[in-house]
């Protein structure tokens, strides 16, 4: 992509501005559509992708906005051992601080960020995204070397070591058995 081209927007966005969130907590709920759904299994490179479905509070504070809630989902990953698709339900509950976007000039020094860092989204144009905040919580929630229910049958058949017979110890343990 050039620097002329805008970046695509996202499937599943629901912009809130600022200004009409107000001093009291607002709850709401968003629920994905066909479309979105369609367009982020493309995206997340999962087969389907049944339902997204997401509760939340959100509540603006001095210099940020908290999104909190649950997400649950209903969709199909692709086994990394058979690659045949497989149910999956997630359901995970999220916490995310939306703050201002400043312009810090990049620093040579390493930054080393605590977990409570990782669930931060900058914001700009007095908006922010809540139903991209809630497609990125949805991939983070997503095991990134799912076994479907049939892999340990389909792995010995085709000769694939298990995690254990792989690993050092595995290595460590044929040695042994040399002996």
């Amino acid at each position: 992509m050039t620097a002329s081209q805008p970046l695509p927007s996202p499937e599943m966005s629901q912009i809130v501005k600022l200004s009409d969130i107000g001093g009291a907590p607002l709850t709401g709920k968003i629920v994905a559509t066909e479309a979105q759904r369609q367009a982020l299994a493309k995206r997340f490179d999962l087969p389907t992708i049944a339902s997204i479905v997401a509760d939340y509070r959100l509540e603006a504070k001095e210099h940020e906005i908290t999104f909190k809630g649950t997400i649950q989902s209903d969709l199909h990953q692709a086994c990394s051992i058979s690659g045949q698709p497989f149910p999956v339900a997630v359901a995970e509950d999220f916490n995310i601080v939306f703050v201002e976007k400043t312009e810090i000039p990049p620093s040579e020094e390493e930054v080393e960020l605590a977990s409570e860092d990782c669930d931060v989204i900058e914001y700009e144009a007095a908006q922010i995204d809540l139903g991209e905040a809630v497609a990125q919580t949805l991939y983070l929630a997503l095991d990134p070397y799912p076994r479907g229910p049939d892999s340990d049958a389909i792995a010995e058949k085709n000769g694939l070591k298990s995690e254990e017979e792989a690993g050092p110890f595995g290595a460590l343990a044929a040695l042994k058995d040399k002996l």
